[in-house]
């Protein structure tokens, strides 16, 4: 949703070959569709990713650079506010893992 989407929306209208990256498959595959659909762009995929757990994002990394030829741009949007103070299955405060560790991590290991 909002700036991530729009971002995808942009990308795919160029024709470019578009992995959506979303915790949710159901709202993902939702939006997967809306930009086939708009822009007519069938190369537009899901993939999922939860940048609050390391492990998860280890697994998306992995897989990009296992099933794609090549990445040319990344944009790191997730982002949350304002949630209760929590601890993650990691051990790591969870919106600092979702806000910057995640991203960071998820840069790093695709850079290659």
């Amino acid at each position: 949703a909002g700036i991530g989407k729009c971002v995808a929306m942009d990308l795919a209208r160029r024709n470019a070959r578009t992995i959506l990256a979303c915790r949710s498959r159901e709202r993902g595959q939702a939006a997967v569709e809306e930009i086939r659909a708009a822009t007519g762009n069938p190369a537009v995929v899901l993939r999922l990713l939860d940048t609050g757990s390391l492990a998860s994002v280890r697994a998306f990394a992995s897989a990009v650079l296992r099933e794609e030829p090549r990445l040319d741009v990344l944009v790191n949007n997730a982002g949350v506010t304002g949630l209760p103070f929590a601890i993650t299955s990691e051990g790591l405060e969870q919106t600092f893992t979702i806000n910057y560790l995640g991203p960071f991590l998820l840069t790093n290991l695709l850079l290659g």
